[in-house]
């Protein structure tokens, strides 16, 4: 490979799942080979990645069916960029009445284990103590 040259581009995308609009940043690394064909390095973070648009994952949402917009679209079109929304104000927690006393909640027993657990058992021990009984006093 020959010596080339790095261009910086900005890359709009759109999700086509939740209308999520982003931009990635772009390295394109221009080379041109020993027989005059022309290569481009895709590069996002030093990291050397697919072309914009192949195989691009929506970070609001996951999905995989993204579309891009032409390099510099989004410059044009400032509406389409969502503005982010406002950090919402932290609750000041409330200061609590010295002279009212919260109630005590205790913890619910778990019956419905209890119930599912126990009555078997209970049915288990009552039959074995009948047949021990019933064997007793008619012995076979």
């Amino acid at each position: 490979m020959r010596e080339g040259f790095n261009t910086q581009e900005k890359w709009p995308f759109e999700c086509m799942r939740c209308l999520h609009v982003w931009e990635e940043d772009y390295v394109v690394r221009h080379l041109t080979d020993d027989y005059g064909n022309e290569v481009k390095i895709w590069l996002r973070a030093g990291v050397t990645v697919q072309p914009p648009g192949s195989d691009m994952c929506c970070p609001g949402c996951g999905a995989y069916h993204v579309t891009s917009f032409p390099t510099g679209y989004l410059s044009r079109h400032p509406e389409l960029v969502p503005v982010p929304a406002p950090a919402p104000e932290p609750e000041l927690p409330a200061v609590p009445d010295v002279m009212v006393r919260a109630p005590i909640v205790r913890a619910a027993l778990p019956g419905r284990l209890l119930l599912a657990v126990g009555l078997p058992v209970a049915l288990f021990v009552g039959y074995e103590l009948y047949e021990n009984m019933t064997r007793a006093v008619h012995p076979h």
